[in-house]
């Protein structure tokens, strides 16, 4: 199984035994054998799509929770 968590303030966490991550063109990221790895969501990384800790020096504030009730729903 696979898990995404959402850092706040912070990247997404990536973790799972069998995950691929693949660019826009479908071409595998490697190596992505770790069972975890953090994906920038700030867009100030100098590793993208990988998560350098830019975000933390930069004050990254997000605006997103999973809060219920509030009306979200996600892309169909």
């Amino acid at each position: 199984m696979v898990r995404i968590k959402v850092r706040q303030n912070g990247p997404y966490v990536v973790e799972g035994d069998e995950v691929t991550l693949l660019d826009w063109n479908g071409k595998e990221y490697r190596p992505v054998n770790r069972a975890s790895f953090a994906l920038c969501r700030c867009g100030g990384s100098t590793n993208k799509p990988f998560c350098d800790g830019t975000h933390s020096r930069a004050g990254f504030r997000a605006a997103e929770a999973a809060v219920p009730g509030s009306g979200d729903k996600p892309t169909p």
